[in-house]
């Protein structure tokens, strides 16, 4: 995951883990320009960009490998000229095309439009990226100067009447074309009608207004949340408050708070999630009541950082342009584009799963009670204690503590020996990693790809620890896409959020931080199989419900007893996890799944009560809104509560996925019942892999995606893996 950014649409957006409380996370940050919308054209050469004088760094065509951006010469007052360069050079260009007096042909308008924008492109690209990864104080206000310029820029290219009459020639005549060429054309008229182009001229100029405020708003929730999210974590003066942790956690927070200067003190950062994973582990119920508050008010202090307000008014803007441009709501606006195709549909999905997710949330909470009152703790459950008592019950239901798990799994070696030993198993990639290529903070590091052939294929970076200046969760993102009309090859990266261990200290994962490394590494695989011509169909630009089913898929690999058995070995010995301990972990994945699928049901609704608001409701009171929200569909549990509250939904006000959060869960539905064609077909061979690749990874958007999907799995697609394994089948739930 991991999908438009703060410049509206002109931003990529994120492919994320919908992040599990100490579990999986993934929104934010960028997938692809939704320059799909401004057809930019990555990788593509302009003459007169690559003549410009190179002062700028972005003036010119990287000479680095794959075009890799030189971070060794941006600097931060590179990128605001850049991006209004790029966009006077990129308008120029179409007003160019939508002038031509030619008449318009695929060549002349939709090819031409697709080797626009190129400086602006590759700006946009970097920019977006840092200022989600590694920002500071002058970005912001750069990225806060330049959204509504980029919303601007690009309404100045769909709302155009000349530009989109020739979209319009075209796609009358469109049986004519190719395959490829008729469905991007079909992709550039869609965008166009979507965006406005048969608005009047004085509803044209209605949306322009809305779009800018919006793009506006969106990068100002995404400030404040990052300044909340560090002003909220939870700061600890006394070490014994810190009892249950381990000594590398312990030293990890010394780390933390010595980084905030403050010395002689220990600090728990916040992760994104509402959950936050030290309160598995704190024995202090009172401190894990305080890091539980912390995080669920983090933006509700009546401060500069709270969100309230900018979300009442975003929630009520969407709604005026969803009917401006003929939509009941901004959902049924979002979803006609997906695979979904209605809110109703998403809806249905979510709803019927609630009578079996609550049954057994209860089960697993009511099991809960029962160990603390055997304990005589002598209160009720709350949501500060579910990760704690819940590391209890798996360790006397499973016999597995997270603790005895963590030694086996050491960042680098779950890098090597798991996430690319599968890709090798399944695809025959092979991996080098360069510290010749400049990085953008100290901690990234720069593999190059090589395919099954050995030829170079892409370049991959990984981001994995946290920092104040980076936004909450983990997602995946390009610098560069592939394009066969341009030569270009991928460069991707990962970016997630694991704790920085002290110096001298491993970094040791979760199981749930492994299967984030192998969800996002999913979305890189689907950036770097990308084997198409035109760029506005490339790698993930496919709709948000589908985006994430190969990230989905990849995290079965994880668990696969070859794979597994290869990456878990102690960090200290070098020794295999014992075959006991592996069956558990494998064992344990439905542990807590009540719990996990409620909380993101929870979040799911939450985003489509916000976006199913019609244009004439009033200003929401919003903590009063999620109550009764998450009441109506049935899902209210104190004890579990949303992944994200509503103030902090950095994927639906940010992130790219308004009313589009359930999108996890139906693209869950796919990658289950994919992984089954896997074990039907002889498992995890480089033939299946390969099958896999030519008829999905390498795909992009040149077709219908539920045809695609049909084409590969040879039937549509069925939930019932999906119930299993979650454990969501009648039986389970008893």
């Amino acid at each position: 995951m991991a999908a438009a950014r703060a410049a509206a649409k002109m931003r990529a957006f994120a492919l994320r883990r919908p992040a599990r409380p100490s579990h999986r996370k993934r929104v934010m940050p960028s997938i692809r320009l939704l320059a799909a919308a401004c057809a930019v054209a990555l990788g593509a050469a302009v003459a007169a960009a690559d003549a410009a004088p190179a002062t700028n760094p972005f003036l010119s065509k990287s000479t680095l490998p794959f075009q890799a951006p030189p971070f060794d010469r941006i600097k931060d007052a590179d990128y605001q000229p850049a991006l209004e360069e790029g966009m006077k050079r990129h308008l120029a260009e179409i007003e160019k095309i939508a002038d031509n007096p030619a008449p318009a042909s695929f060549d002349n308008t939709i090819l031409a439009m697709e080797r626009s924008g190129v400086l602006l492109t590759r700006v946009a690209k970097v920019f977006f990226a840092i200022t989600q990864a590694n920002t500071d104080d002058t970005l912001q206000k750069v990225e806060e100067e330049e959204a509504p310029k980029l919303a601007a820029h690009q309404d100045g290219i769909y709302l155009n009447p000349k530009l989109f009459a020739r979209v319009q020639a075209i796609y009358d005549r469109r049986d004519r074309l190719q395959p490829d060429q008729k469905f991007l054309v079909e992709r550039y008229y869609r965008d166009f009608v979507h965006a406005g182009a048969r608005l009047s001229d004085a509803d044209k100029q209605k949306l322009r207004a809305l779009n800018q405020e919006e793009s506006k708003l969106s990068t100002e929730f995404q400030n404040k949340l990052l300044a909340a999210t560090k002003a909220g974590g939870l700061v600890i003066g006394d070490k014994a408050e810190l009892a249950g942790l381990a000594d590398g956690e312990i030293a990890a927070a010394a780390e933390a708070a010595k980084a905030r200067g403050l010395q002689g003190k220990w600090v728990l950062p916040l992760q994104n999630t509402t959950q936050q994973p030290a309160q598995a582990e704190l024995s202090d119920r009172a401190v894990r009541e305080r890091l539980f508050k912390a995080s669920t008010e983090r933006t509700e202090h009546g401060d500069a950082n709270d969100t309230r307000a900018t979300i009442q008014r975003l929630a009520q803007l969407r709604a005026e342009k969803a009917k401006l441009l003929g939509f009941p709501t901004y959902a049924a606006y979002a979803l006609e584009n997906q695979m979904a195709k209605t809110p109703a549909r998403a809806e249905k999905l979510m709803t019927d799963m609630v009578p079996a997710v609550m049954a057994k949330a209860q089960g697993e909470a009511d099991r809960m009670q029962a160990l603390i009152d055997q304990q005589k703790g002598g209160f009720e459950l709350a949501p500060w204690d579910w990760q704690y008592y819940a590391e209890q019950v798996r360790k006397a239901e499973y016999d597995l503590d997270e603790s005895q798990v963590k030694p086996y799994f050491e960042l680098d070696r779950v890098l090597k020996d798991g996430v690319f030993y599968a890709a090798n198993k399944l695809y025959g990639l092979t991996f080098k990693e360069r510290h010749d290529i400049p990085v953008y903070q100290p901690d990234v590091r720069v593999f190059e790809v090589f395919d099954k052939d050995g030829k170079p294929l892409a370049l991959f970076y990984a981001d994995y620890f946290k920092r104040d200046n980076k936004s909450g969760g983990a997602w995946m993102d390009s610098f560069v896409d592939q394009s066969r009309l341009f030569g270009t090859k991928p460069v991707v990266f990962n970016v997630c959020n694991f704790t920085k261990p002290a110096p001298g200290q491993p970094a040791l994962l979760s199981f749930d931080d492994v299967t984030t490394m192998f969800h996002e590494f999913g979305h890189a695989l689907h950036g770097m199989f990308s084997d198409v011509k035109y760029p506005t169909l490339a790698g993930t630009n496919v709709p948000r419900d589908f985006v994430e089913f190969p990230s989905q898929f990849n995290e079965h690999w994880a668990t696969e007893p070859s794979v597994l058995a290869h990456y878990a070995r102690h960090y200290r010995t070098g020794a295999p996890m014992p075959q006991e301990l592996l069956e558990k972990v494998k064992k344990s994945r439905k542990f807590n799944q009540g719990f996990a699928t409620l909380e993101y049901l929870e979040a799911a609704l939450l985003d489509m009560a916000w976006h199913t608001l019609p244009a004439d409701a009033p200003k929401q009171d919003v903590d009063a809104f999620e109550a009764d929200a998450l009441k109506r569909f049935g899902v209210a549990m104190p004890d579990v509560p949303p992944r994200y509250r509503s103030s902090y939904f950095a994927h639906i006000w940010g992130g790219g996925y308004a009313a589009g959060y359930y999108a996890y869960l139906w693209s869950e539905v796919l990658d289950h019942d994919a992984y089954y064609w896997f074990r039907e077909h002889g498992g995890m061979t480089r033939e299946n892999g390969q099958r896999f690749r030519d008829m999905v990874l390498s795909r992009g958007s040149t077709e219908d995606m539920a045809t695609m999907y049909r084409a590969f799995r040879g039937r549509d697609p069925s939930v019932e893996p999906l119930l299993e394994q979650r454990g969501l089948k009648p039986e389970d739930t008893k």
